[in-house]
C-alpha cells in the first residue's frame, strides 16, 4: 500500500474495515487486532502492529492489507485444522511420549513454523536418548473441508554413545578414578542394561562439579575443572569427551578458630559441632556439614538469625588452609507460609513434617537445605527444590516446595542360589508411599530348596509427628534339613519395633520379639531305641550304648581301656540336644532388644570409604519359655589405599549369658562358620557332637555361646575392563573362633540316653577354643542379576573336627 494511500485511510476515524476469506474466524476478531491511537486514527504503526498481530496468531498462511479509495481491507487465508497428529517410525520413544512434547495439536490450527519446530523438538528428544542419526520428516496430508493430517516419520538411527572419557591435567588421581567419580559412562557389552553411556550436555555439566567436589573434598583447594570438550567423531559413530582439570596445591587444616559478632554468643558452642580438625585433609564436604550443624546450634539456643561462616587463609609454602568458623547476625527474615506444589498423591503433611521450621519462624538457609535433602531422600519424587519468593513485607518470605510425583510401588521376583541356601525364589510387593501417607509395606513369599517364608512389613516413619520410626514385622520361616544340619526348625512370629535418628551418622532402635519355634526329625533321624529292657519292637532294638573293646580305637581314649559303642547310632542319629528340642515341643521367646548403629559410609551399595558399626542387645525372658541375654558387636572400616585399592578390617564378636535357672537351648546358641571364618561349611566351627565321629559321621554342630572373628581385605577392581562390567576381586585373611557351649548334655527321658543299658552316658562333644584362620581369594560381581560374590579360601588352621567348604558361590536378583 503506497504512503499516499495510507494516509487517507489514516485521516479518517470512520474508515471501515473490510474482511476477506475469513471462514472460522470471527470478521470482528480479526478487526479487533487494528486499534485506533487516541487521536482515533489509524496510523501507519497501528497497521503494522495488526499485520503482526493477526501473523502471531498462528490462524493465518497469510495475510494482506490493501486500501482503494478511501476503504482498508484485511485479506486472509486461513490455516487448516489438523484432523489427527500420528507418528510412525517410533520404536525406542512411545507415541504418548512424544505427543505430550510436540505443540500441534488435534483440531488446532495448522501453521508450518510449529510443525517445524516441533520436528526439532522430536529430533532433540532422540538425540538426548543417544539417537543422534535420528531424521524426523513432516508430512501433510489434505482433507476435505480444510482439514489435514499431520504425520511425523521417524528414522530413529543407531545408538550414539560415548565412545572414550578422558583427562586432561590429573596428575594425583588416575583417569580410571576419575571415571568412578562421574555419571557418565562408556559404551560397552553390557550398555543395553542402562542409559548412562548416552550423551546428555547436562549430564557432563553435572560431571564438571562431581569431579570439582571430590577434587575439593580430598584437600584440592584450588582444583578447577575448566572445560567439557565434547566432539561427535563420526568413524566411531559416537562421542569423545575431555575434561580438562587444573589440580592445585593439596592442603591440610593448619588451624580451626571460632569467632562470633554477636552479643551474648559465645563462640566456643560452636566447637563441638565442627568436624574439621587440625593436621586432617581439607575436606569441604566436612566444611559445609560443620557449617550446616554449628548454624542450627546456633538456633536452639535462641540466636535464630544467626549466620555462620567459614574463612580461610592459606599458606602456599605449607599447603595447610587455617580454618575460621564467624558468627555473625543475619538479616531479620521470616517465613511467611510454606507453599507445596505438584503433588498429586502426596499428602502435604509428609511433606511439612521433614522441616524442622514452621510459618511465622524465622528463616534459617541451613534448616531449608536439610529439609531438602530430607525430601529427596524419602525417595517419593523425580524431582524437589526449595526456593524463597518475596512475602507480603520486605522481612518475609514464601518457601516454595516444588515437586514432582514418581511411582513409589515395587513388584519384584527375586532369585539366587548359595552354597549354604542352595536355591530360593522370592516374589514381593512393597510400596513407600502407602495410601500418599508416607508409610511403608511390603509382603514378600520365598520358596526354596532348604528355607521356605513369608513376611509382612508395615513402617510408619514418623510416630505421633515425631521422627520416630514404628515399624512392625509379621514373619514365617521354614529352615529345612540340608547338608549342615539334620534337622528342620519352624519359627512363627513377630516383632515390634522403634527406630529413633540421634544423628544423621547415629541411629536408635528398640525392638519386641515375640516367636515359637519347633523342631522336626524325620524319621531316619530319629528311629533309635535306647532302652535294653524294651525287646518288642521288631526295628533295631539294639540299645544305643553298648560296652565294647576296641582296644584304643576311640579317638578320645588313647589308653585303650573299654568304651561305650553305638548300636543303633550307626545309621546317623541325630543328636542329644536336637531330639530333647523335639520332646520339648514348640517353645516361645518373648525378648526386648536394641541396636545402636553408627554409619559413615560414603556409598552403602558399594562402600570405599567410612566406618560401619553395629551393637544389638537382646534379653529373653520377658515372659515365655526362654531365657538369655544376647550381646553382639559388628565393626567394618573401609579406607581407600593406592590405585584404587579399598582395604576392609571387619571385627565381630558375642557372648550368650545365662539368665535364671533354665539352661540354655541349643537353637539359641550362635552357629558359626564362612560367616566368621571363610574356607568352612556353614555350622563347620566351633562345638561339635562326635559321639559317632570314629565311623566318618559329621555329628550336628552344637553351636557356642562366644565368637570373636577378625578380617582384613583388599578390594580392586580388575583396571582392563570396564568399571560398567562391575566385576572387582578381592584377596583376604580371616582369623575366629566360637566356643563355649552350655546346652543340655544329658538326658534322663524314657527310651534316651542314661538307659538302663548306660547308665552314665551323656553327650560326647568337642569345645576347643582353638583359632580358625584362613586365606583366600573373591570375585565380587555387581551385576546386572544382582550381587553376587565367589570365594575360594584355604584353612590354615582348624578344629580337629570342624568341617571344610573351600569354594562358597551366593547372590540373587531382582526383575
Amino acid at each position: 500500500m503506497s504512503d499516499e494511500a495510507t494516509a487517507q485511510v489514516a485521516s479518517s476515524a470512520a474508515t471501515r474495515i473490510a474482511v476477506e476469506g475469513n471462514r472460522r474466524v470471527e470478521a470482528d476478531t480479526i478487526r479487533s487486532y487494528f486499534k485506533p491511537g487516541p487521536d482515533g486514527r489509524l496510523d501507519q504503526s497501528a497497521l503494522d502492529d495488526g499485520l503482526k498481530g493477526l501473523i502471531g496468531t498462528g490462524l493465518f498462511q497469510d495475510v494482506r492489507i490493501d486500501s482503494a479509495g478511501g476503504r482498508l481491507a484485511v485479506a486472509v487465508v486461513e490455516n487448516p485444522v489438523i484432523g489427527r497428529v500420528a507418528f510412525e517410525g517410533n520404536k525406542k520413544i512411545k507415541d504418548e511420549q512424544l505427543s505430550a512434547e510436540v505443540q500441534s495439536r488435534p483440531r488446532g490450527a495448522f501453521s508450518r513454523a510449529l510443525v517445524q519446530s516441533d520436528t526439532l523438538r522430536i529430533a532433540e528428544i532422540y538425540r538426548r536418548s543417544g539417537r543422534y542419526d535420528v531424521h524426523v520428516t513432516p508430512e501433510v496430508i489434505d482433507r476435505p473441508n480444510g482439514r489435514v493430517d499431520l504425520v511425523f516419520r521417524v528414522e530413529e538411527g543407531t545408538k550414539t554413545g560415548v565412545k572414550s572419557i578422558e583427562f586432561v591435567g590429573n596428575v594425583t588421581y588416575s583417569a580410571s578414578r576419575l571415571r568412578d567419580v562421574i555419571r557418565t559412562r562408556e559404551t560397552n557389552f553390557l550398555s543395553f542394561l542402562a542409559s548412562n553411556d548416552i550423551y546428555d550436555p547436562d549430564r557432563v555439566e553435572a560431571d564438571r562439579d562431581l569431579i570439582r567436589r571430590f577434587y575439593l573434598k580430598n584437600g584440592f583447594a584450588d582444583a578447577q575443572v575448566v572445560a567439557a570438550l565434547t566432539e561427535f567423531d563420526p568413524d566411531k559413530k559416537g562421542f569423545l569427551i575431555t575434561f580438562k582439570i587444573e589440580e592445585g596445591q593439596q592442603y591440610r587444616i593448619g588451624s580451626v578458630d571460632f569467632r562470633a559478632n554477636i552479643p551474648g554468643f559465645d563462640p566456643n558452642w560452636l566447637r563441638s559441632y565442627s568436624r574439621v580438625k587440625a593436621g586432617a585433609l581439607y575436606n569441604v564436604e566436612l566444611v559445609e556439614k560443620s557449617v550446616e550443624e554449628m548454624q542450627i546450634e546456633a538456633s536452639r539456643r535462641g540466636f535464630s538469625f544467626a549466620v555462620v561462616k567459614p574463612g580461610g587463609d592459606r599458606n602456599f609454602d605449607a599447603h595447610t588452609v587455617s580454618v575460621i568458623f564467624n558468627a555473625d547476625e543475619g538479616p531479620r527474615i521470616y517465613i511467611e507460609r510454606i507453599e507445596i506444589r505438584g503433588n498429586t498423591r502426596t499428602r502435604d503433611y509428609v511433606l511439612r513434617r521433614e522441616f524442622d521450621v514452621a510459618e511465622g519462624d524465622a528463616y534459617n538457609r541451613a534448616l531449608v537445605d536439610r529439609a531438602e535433602r530430607r525430601l529427596k531422600n524419602l525417595d517419593f519424587f523425580k524431582a524437589v527444590k526449595i526456593a524463597t519468593e518475596p512475602g507480603s513485607s520486605t522481612d518475609r518470605v514464601i518457601l516454595a516446595v516444588e515437586v514432582e510425583e514418581k511411582s513409589t510401588g515395587d513388584f519384584s521376583v527375586s532369585g539366587g542360589y548359595s552354597t549354604s541356601d542352595g536355591a530360593l525364589g522370592e516374589v514381593s510387593i512393597s510400596e513407600r508411599n502407602l495410601m500418599g501417607r508416607g508409610l511403608f509395606g511390603k509382603v514378600s513369599v520365598s520358596y526354596g530348596q532348604y528355607s521356605r517364608g513369608a513376611s509382612l512389613s508395615i513402617v510408619e516413619p514418623y510416630l505421633f509427628d515425631y521422627r520416630l520410626a514404628l515399624g512392625l514385622d509379621v514373619y514365617y520361616k521354614q529352615q529345612l534339613q540340608n547338608s549342615y544340619t539334620s534337622y528342620d526348625v519352624t519359627t512363627l512370629g513377630f516383632s515390634p519395633r522403634l527406630g529413633i535418628a540421634l544423628r544423621e551418622d547415629l541411629s536408635l532402635q528398640l525392638r519386641y520379639s515375640l516367636y515359637q519355634q519347633k523342631v522336626t526329625l524325620s524319621d531316619a533321624y530319629n528311629n533309635c531305641n535306647n532302652n535294653s529292657a524294651n525287646t518288642s519292637l521288631s526295628y533295631n532294638p539294639t540299645p544305643a550304648y553298648i560296652r565294647e573293646v576296641l582296644g584304643g580305637a576311640d579317638p578320645t581314649n588313647s589308653s585303650g581301656s573299654s568304651y561305650y559303642g553305638y548300636g543303633c547310632y550307626a545309621d546317623g542319629e541325630t543328636s542329644l540336644p536336637v531330639r530333647k528340642e523335639l520332646a520339648d515341643g514348640a517353645k516361645i521367646t518373648s525378648s526386648i532388644g536394641y541396636t545402636l548403629n553408627y554409619n559413615t559410609l560414603d556409598n552403602t551399595r558399594n562402600p570405599t570409604n567410612g566406618l560401619l558399626l553395629d551393637f544389638r542387645q537382646d534379653f529373653a525372658g520377658v515372659g515365655g519359655d526362654v531365657t538369655y541375654m544376647k550381646t553382639t558387636g559388628d565393626a567394618k572400616y573401609y579406607t581407600p589405599l593406592v590405585a584404587e585399592i579399598v582395604g576392609l578390617i571387619h571385627l565381630q564378636s558375642g557372648v550368650l549369658s545365662k539368665l535364671g535357672d533354665n539352661e540354655l537351648r541349643m537353637l539359641d546358641h550362635f552357629q558359626m562358620g564362612a560367616n566368621l571364618v571363610r574356607g568352612f561349611a556353614t555350622n563347620g566351627i566351633g562345638p561339635r557332637d562326635i559321639g559317632y565321629w570314629n565311623m566318618s559321621e559329621s555329628g550336628d554342630a552344637l553351636g557356642g555361646t562366644k565368637y570373636w572373628g577378625a578380617s582384613l581385605e583388599l578390594q580392586m577392581p580388575f583396571w582392563f575392563l570396564p568399571k560398567e562390567v562391575g566385576l572387582k576381586g578381592a584377596v583376604y585373611a580371616d582369623a575366629g573362633s566360637l566356643w563355649g557351649y552350655q546346652g543340655p548334655t544329658s538326658w534322663t527321658a524314657t527310651g534316651e540316653v542314661n538307659s538302663p543299658a548306660c547308665p552314665s552316658c551323656g553327650l560326647q562333644y568337642d569345645d576347643s577354643k582353638i583359632i580358625r584362620s584362613s586365606v583366600g581369594i573373591g570375585l565380587i560381581w555387581a551385576s546386572p542379576f544382582g550381587p553376587l560374590r565367589f570365594d575360594y579360601a584355604i584353612p590354615l588352621s582348624k578344629g580337629r573336627y570342624d568341617t571344610v567348604q573351600e569354594f562358597k558361590f551366593g547372590g540373587g536378583t531382582s526383575f
